[in-house]
């Protein structure tokens, strides 16, 4: 990248993640943006930017993860000094968009808090959003800002694709990431199954019924997120009842709240391949856990919005 790029282009990063923040500047080739992200003594978030924005294209590295709300306040306190800065153009690289889930009313007298948190983010100076994996592709319409929707399946793929595995197939968890089990399995050459389950309750599943032919396949199960891995684990179990040869899961963002380590830990999954959307939690740092880098992929996304070319060549299988 030319000398003259690096000075207009600037990238700072909250508390979120800043190891993928520096990850992503060594890509580039540039210097992480001086900020100091910090707390008052009663808590308030304090930033104060540390070199001049003016006129710049500015990057934000903040996914909004565990802790949700402060990280979300740090992405937002952040964009609203770079915009009384007068920065040119504020995007927010959120690898991981936190309340995601929270995307329709389900109930009664329900939020829908995955679209009051794109509001916030507008109101507060955000121009762009660039994100991995979206758990709703909807959520995309929640903003009146144009949002790069990227897609971890890429990573993912050139992984598997690397291990040279015989007699694969893709399984979807349930009926409704079959899309992403398709894109992941015209990437890596492999048929599909589906998982069917039901939800008696909120964080419990239970699986039905299998929609395909697993006996004797090294199954790899994919989804977008993992968080207490219940349904995971519950799947990979299930999958062997149905005569599978072995079984690995590959999901993006590793959000594995207690008790994902012990469930993972004590599972017949072989492999669980994650990537750095979000920090890996210590405790779920286990042998069987293999944690790929989302950087070239935001690198080469942020090079191409500030250069105003096309971003959807990333997603080419």
């Amino acid at each position: 990248m030319a000398f003259e790029d690096g000075k207009k282009l600037k990238i700072f990063t909250g508390n979120a993640n800043p190891a993928l923040a520096k990850e992503i500047c060594d890509y580039l080739g540039l210097p992480l943006g001086e900020a100091f992200v910090g707390r008052f003594n009663n808590g308030e978030v304090q930033i104060m930017i540390d070199e001049s924005v003016r006129g710049k294209d500015v990057f934000i590295i903040q996914p909004t993860s565990y802790p949700v709300n402060d990280n979300l306040m740090e992405l937002m306190v952040m964009a609203d000094a770079l915009k009384r800065a007068s920065a040119r153009h504020i995007t927010a690289v959120v690898p991981y968009y936190g309340y995601a889930r929270q995307d329709r009313k389900t109930r009664g007298r329900e939020p829908i808090t995955a679209k009051l948190v794109a509001n916030l983010m507008q109101t507060s100076g955000i121009t762009r959003l660039v994100t991995i994996d979206l758990h709703a592709g909807q959520i995309q319409g929640f903003f009146d800002v144009p949002v790069d929707h990227l897609y971890g399946a890429s990573i993912l793929a050139k992984y598997i694709n690397e291990k040279n595995l015989e007699d694969v197939i893709v399984v979807s968890p349930d009926l409704g990431g079959v899309t992403r089990a398709r894109d992941l399995a015209d990437r890596i050459g492999a048929p599909i199954a589906i998982i069917e389950k039901k939800r008696p309750e909120p964080g419990v599943a239970k699986v039905m019924n299998l929609i395909g032919d697993v006996k004797g396949k090294n199954c790899i199960i994919v989804d977008d997120i993992v968080d207490t891995a219940g349904s995971l684990v519950e799947g990979a179990k299930a999958l062997e009842e149905f005569g599978a040869k072995s079984v690995m899961a590959a999901v993006t963002h590793a959000v594995l709240t207690d008790p994902a380590s012990e469930r993972i830990a004590n599972s017949n999954i072989k492999e669980l391949i994650v990537t750095n959307t979000m920090p890996l939690p210590e405790n779920c740092k286990l042998d069987n856990v293999t944690q790929l880098s989302v950087a070239p992929l935001l690198g080469e996304a942020i090079m191409r919005i500030f250069h105003e070319v096309s971003v959807s060549n990333l997603f080419d299988k």
